[in-house]
């Protein structure tokens, strides 16, 4: 499925108390993460929950400022992670990309702890672009709901 095929997030219904959720963003491209981040926000209002957004130096940093999160004294229901890597000249891309992503779901499944991702892997800035407009599909929706989700997931199992 393209991003151009993609349904519109929806907001699940979360049981208990409005959630608490961290935002962590990686603003290196503040305007693809800023409407990423403008989605997230409008529709994790929409479930009533509250929301801190702390920022990062770069895409690398996301998991491990989940991990200090998640080690501190401040209790939230759920993460989103959003940043942004494009593909250059090199390989760090490669290595940028694959260090973050595998961090971030090593974290989460190291503390069992609702995340939704969108940490944008392209090919050019246009393709980032239409993933975080503001019409159409916006991967920071996207990541906030299933971050809702599974918030939704682990009450129900008993696990929040």
């Amino acid at each position: 499925m393209s991003t151009a095929d993609a349904p519109e997030a929806e907001v699940p219904d979360v049981p208990g108390p409005a959630p608490r959720i961290l935002l962590i963003r990686a603003p290196y491209y503040r305007q693809i993460v800023d409407g990423m981040t403008d989605a997230a926000v409008l529709l994790l209002g929409r479930a009533n929950a509250t929301v801190e957004t702390i920022d990062v130096a770069g895409a690398f940093e996301l998991p491990q400022a989940l991990a200090i999160a998640l080690r501190g004294r401040t209790r939230y229901d759920g993460y989103v992670a959003l940043g942004c890597v494009v593909r250059g000249e090199t390989d760090h891309y490669e290595f940028i990309c694959d260090s973050a992503m595998n961090g971030l779901m090593q974290v989460a499944i190291d503390y069992a702890a609702p995340l939704g991702t969108a940490l944008l892997t392209v090919d050019t800035l246009a393709q980032a672009e239409a993933r975080s407009a503001e019409t159409g599909s916006n991967k920071g929706a996207e990541a906030a709901s299933a971050c809702l989700r599974q918030i939704a997931l682990a009450r129900r199992l008993g696990a929040a």
